[in-house]
């Protein structure tokens, strides 16, 4: 079995999808990435509920048709047994589709070493729907195509003023002792790992700075992080930016401390 989908296992790389099915013609479908800790659903660090709350939000907000959440967790439980990471898929309809795959092979450098960054300074690769996870993902996708070209492993989101977030997580910054991301109403997607930081620094009564990252905020971070459920936190060691690239700090007791509260690792979280 490689995937799942409309309630049975399956074999191969292909699905039977009409030609005119909306995921088809207009990417319509919500989707959730998530990294499963032991093989369990039900472990804190893979984050179950909170990657199935994120879904029917977005269900809901669009007046689709929920799936039997029952058979959609017998799926993952029956993927997650082979694949540490699963993407699900939702249709209009309530169809699911869940597919796996291994973690990337250079995960252990990326958390160690940090990557390099390119930002789109003019703000041209815009996701549609922010505060949603669509299939609708083309701006993130060509924004990282260029950000390859230019020899980076990243991209940066931005309205042509501001600082959103990666193609493919949330950002994080560092200084004077505290932790900045930006709003969700600067149009980013609320991101899970994301979501569980801000959570537990609440908890322990030291909040996240939550505020628009202008020029000005990002010159005074020391180091630049960001965040998905599949990387858990990388660093950023440098950004390619006009006029010259800006290097940052990969500090890697900050990194830790993220990792263990993405991966449930922190007591009484």
């Amino acid at each position: 079995m490689n995937y799942w989908y409309n309630g049975a296992p399956g074999e191969g790389d292909t699905i039977p999808i009409l030609l005119n099915d909306p995921a088809l013609s207009y990417g319509a479908t919500v989707f959730t990435t998530l990294r499963v800790y032991d093989l369990r659903l039900d472990h804190p660090g893979t984050a179950w509920a909170a990657h199935c709350d994120r879904l029917r939000q977005s269900l809901q907000t669009f007046h689709w048709v929920e799936p039997d959440w029952g058979r959609l967790q017998q799926g993952a439980s029956l993927m997650a047994q082979r694949y540490p990471v699963l993407r699900m898929a939702l249709f209009p309809d309530g169809r699911e589709w869940i597919t796996g795959r291994e973690l990337p092979a250079d995960l252990e450098q990326r958390q160690t070493q940090g990557i390099i960054a390119w930002v789109d300074e003019t703000g041209d690769y815009g996701r549609s729907l922010p505060a949603h996870k669509t299939s609708n993902y083309l701006g993130c996708w060509l924004a990282l195509q260029a950000a390859q070209r230019q020899g980076a492993q990243e991209a940066i989101l931005t309205n042509g003023q501001r600082w959103l977030e990666t193609s493919t997580g949330n950002l994080w910054g560092w200084c004077d002792g505290q932790w900045y991301t930006p709003p969700l109403k600067a149009g980013i997607l609320p991101g899970v790992a994301r979501s569980r930081i801000i959570a537990f620094q609440n908890a322990i009564g030291i909040p996240v700075n939550e505020q628009p990252w202008t020029p000005a905020l990002v010159s005074q971070f020391t180091s630049l992080t960001y965040t998905n459920s599949v990387i858990q936190a990388a660093p950023i060691r440098r950004i390619l930016r006009s006029p010259s690239p800006v290097d940052y700090n990969p500090d890697q007791a900050l990194l830790t401390y993220l990792r263990r509260i993405i991966s449930g690792e922190m007591p009484g979280f």
